[in-house]
């Protein structure tokens, strides 16, 4: 069963990251039955997930931007793979199978970055790691935080005990809370700014 702990995230977010006026809704959440707008509003309440040491991750975050650069699929995927299973067992969850793929799959409203999919005997995240347009690799930054936008999903379910996981402004900080704490240079992020993929939401299992 998931473990509920958003309280003590919420306890240890800290004031600064928490914004003072009220969160902006996206359009959608008006279309959600109330029980939804309720695991909504959870969502958004939480906006950081600290990782204990999350600088001991360094060298395999440098070992991530290394393969991708040299364009080394197997190493990427295993760096990947760590990546998610240590960040996800700091916070109290079960490693996720991470796969990498080659070129992203493309739809009408464009390229699918990444996947998530829960599953009864373990979640699987897929990340593909060259465009579709011209099947160059992806950007190091731009992978990794894919990596840690379908993470933040499977938190979603097992370390905050949602029965979904939406897309709120809650969710893209704390994706930018696990990025910040991995790449420490690249400073605060405004997840107002982030794209909202088609339909919002949610991802994940039914009740």
């Amino acid at each position: 069963m998931p473990r509920d702990r958003g309280g003590a995230l919420r306890a240890r977010a800290g004031a600064a990251l928490t914004p003072r006026e009220p969160a902006r809704r996206f359009a959608y959440y008006e279309r959600l039955s109330r029980r939804d707008q309720a695991v909504y509003r959870r969502s958004d309440a939480v906006t950081w997930l600290p990782v204990a040491d999350a600088s001991a991750l360094a060298p395999v975050v440098e070992r991530l931007g290394a393969a991708l650069a040299r364009e080394d699929a197997a190493a990427v995927a295993v760096a990947s793979a760590e990546i998610a299973g240590r960040l996800a067992r700091a916070l109290g969850a079960p490693a996720p199978v991470v796969e990498v793929l080659a070129v992203r799959p493309r739809h009408d409203w464009g390229e699918l970055h990444g996947l998530y999919t829960p599953q009864p005997e373990a979640a699987r995240i897929v990340v593909w790691m060259r465009t579709a347009r011209k099947a160059r690799v992806v950007a190091f930054r731009t992978f990794l935080r894919t990596l840690l936008h379908e993470l933040c999903h499977h938190l979603d379910f097992e370390v905050l005990g949602l029965d979904r996981s939406f897309h709120t402004e809650g969710f893209f900080r704390r994706e930018s809370s696990l990025f910040r704490q991995l790449v420490p240079e690249a400073g605060p992020a405004d997840p107002r700014r982030a794209p909202l993929p088609p339909g919002g939401g949610p991802r994940g299992r039914s009740p």
